[in-house]
């Protein structure tokens, strides 16, 4: 996604030399290439694609048949390679000088958590947006818990990330969720509101007492279910710590392998919630932007 650094104990880096081009019409990248670096043998613009010197709108691809639209852009770094983020737990989805999303694998803190030090989603991220240009860093802006997956955003710097926690829910439009959980809800659809608080054992409860909790709305509609298990649809219209599994739990619908909230079954070795849509507005651009993963194949019912 951006040039790797140079060594510090080495000699400065050839500075890079980068070129902008845009399609004036729908092609593939390759296609493109070949038409805007002539007359560069088709080998050679092969081999510029496929060892990651070519980013489009912004993100590095190594595709040949990617499609292209009119306006996008094309960046190519005939000096060296663009940096790219490489883990198996963290997918980047999206990336711009303020912001950047990525996919969250279950089994990964977002943050540290007590005196755990393992790995974590903002490590992951803050080790890519340093090694790009040695000056930004990833603030969180929101989180996940640590066996729940899917979309999370991470700010570029701290003014971006001070936007979007002092004012989430009017940059939020949608946050949808897929749940695997055990047993039919009595209705197939419908508004989960209760306060929400914690006790002293850190786990998270329902109460009818505005004093002693913050007010949690959650939606949700069944999908399939084969008496068992039931593949719920989740909206959040809050977005409160364990918000789902607590709401879920309080139906007589734990999700599967939240045996913190009563679920005595976990057939997949993991809690069966995947964050699956985020829709918001960007804090800058203000642009309405939109991200949907694919459902897990194990979240099957």
């Amino acid at each position: 996604m951006c040039p790797k650094p140079g060594n510090k104990h080495r000699s400065a880096p050839r500075p890079d030399r980068i070129e902008v081009f845009s399609p004036a019409e729908e092609t593939t990248l390759l296609a493109y290439l070949l038409q805007a670096l002539a007359p560069r043998s088709r080998t050679e613009i092969k081999s510029i694609l496929s060892h990651s010197h070519v980013k489009v709108n912004g993100t590095a691809t190594t595709q040949f048949d990617q499609p292209l639209h009119a306006g996008d852009e094309v960046l190519i770094n005939f000096t060296r390679p663009f940096f790219s983020l490489s883990s198996r737990m963290v997918r980047l989805i999206y990336e711009d000088p303020d912001i950047i999303v990525i996919e969250k694998a279950s089994g990964l803190l977002t943050v540290p958590a007590g005196n755990n030090r393992e790995k974590t989603a903002q490590k992951i991220v803050d080790d890519y947006v340093y090694a790009c240009d040695g000056r930004s860093h990833a603030y969180v802006c929101h989180r996940l818990d640590q066996f729940t997956s899917g979309i999370l955003i991470f700010a570029k710097n701290s003014r971006v990330q001070q936007q979007l926690r002092d004012a989430w829910t009017s940059y939020v439009v949608e946050r949808r969720y897929l749940a695997i959980c055990e047993g039919v809800p009595e209705r197939e659809e419908g508004e989960v509101r209760s306060y929400l608080a914690e006790n002293a054992a850190m786990k998270v409860y329902s109460t009818p007492d505005p004093e002693k909790g913050k007010l949690s709305v959650t939606r949700y509609k069944v999908l399939r279910s084969n008496g068992a298990y039931s593949a719920i649809d989740i909206q959040l219209l809050t977005g409160r710590k364990n918000q789902i599994r607590v709401h879920m739990s309080d139906l007589g619908c734990p999700i599967a392998g939240d045996k913190k909230y009563g679920a005595k079954t976990n057939p997949c070795g993991r809690l069966m919630l995947h964050n699956y849509v985020l829709q918001f507005f960007h804090p800058v651009t203000r642009e309405n932007l939109r991200f949907e993963l694919p459902i897990p194949k194990m979240f099957s019912v």
